[in-house]
């Protein structure tokens, strides 16, 4: 294939802007430096500018393929929202370079304190996501407050001053055997972090799991053991926990 006709000085410039190091562009492009291109964009189109965590776009595909096992698997993955409690009084107080300096130390302590399978993410502004696969009930709390610990800290900012940071943590579980959405999920987890927030913020509040028995009959059709993919339960959502 010709790859002569492509331009791709932009794309390098943007990628350079970003950090990223690529090759020496060759002269015609070669299928090498359009696949290096291409790979690097992605790469860049998944993660937070400033924290570098993955994106939104990042966390709803892995949080996709979450909900799908716990559908067809029973198993049960927790959603951790967390949200850097007094944000707007840091910008306020100390400037928008010290916000900035703050999201990314918790950006950091997030991404040190989980542990290689899960999932930190930035949704956006002070609010970040964690991800945990295959979450205990029993574990739940003790993971939760392990972050929230961490987060519980002093940043020094760009002007040498040092800022006192904490974050309230909701959790919710993705129901097993069952399969809901995303936006539900998200809805849930929410919810408890609101209740963190209101229960004078630095604290973990997590939904508990609802263990519903299900016929060995239902777990076959849940597999797909009797053709087709896991069915949509009727009236799941409504099934789950109240929030108290």
């Amino acid at each position: 294939m010709d790859w002569s006709s492509l331009r791709l000085d932009h794309a390098r410039a943007l990628l350079r802007q970003a950090g990223v190091v690529l090759p020496p562009p060759q002269q015609p492009p070669t299928a090498h430096d359009v696949q290096a291109v291409l790979d690097a964009l992605c790469e860049l189109s998944e993660h937070d500018a400033l924290t570098g965590l993955p994106n939104r776009r990042a966390f709803e595909a892995r949080a996709a393929q979450e909900l799908d096992r716990a559908s067809r698997a029973g198993e049960t993955p927790l959603l951790l929202m967390v949200d850097l409690d007094h944000f707007k009084r840091i910008n306020d107080e100390h400037g928008h370079p010290a916000g900035d300096a703050v999201l990314r130390a918790a950006a950091d302590t997030l991404r040190s304190t989980v542990r290689p399978m899960d999932t930190v993410a930035r949704l956006g502004g002070e609010e970040f996501v964690v991800l945990l696969p295959n979450v205990t009930p029993a574990r739940a709390q003790a993971l939760a407050e392990r972050l929230r610990a961490a987060l519980q800290r002093t940043v020094t900012v760009p002007d040498g001053r040092s800022v006192a940071v904490s974050a309230s943590v909701g959790g919710a579980f993705a129901p097993p055997w069952v399969r809901t959405t995303l936006a539900h999920w998200l809805e849930r987890a929410d919810r408890q972090l609101y209740e963190a927030k209101r229960a004078g913020r630095n604290r973990v509040m997590i939904e508990p799991l609802r263990h519903d028995e299900v016929s060995a009959e239902e777990k076959d059709m849940l597999y797909g053991l009797l053709g087709g993919p896991a069915p949509i339960i009727a009236g799941a959502e409504q099934a789950e926990p109240d929030v108290t």
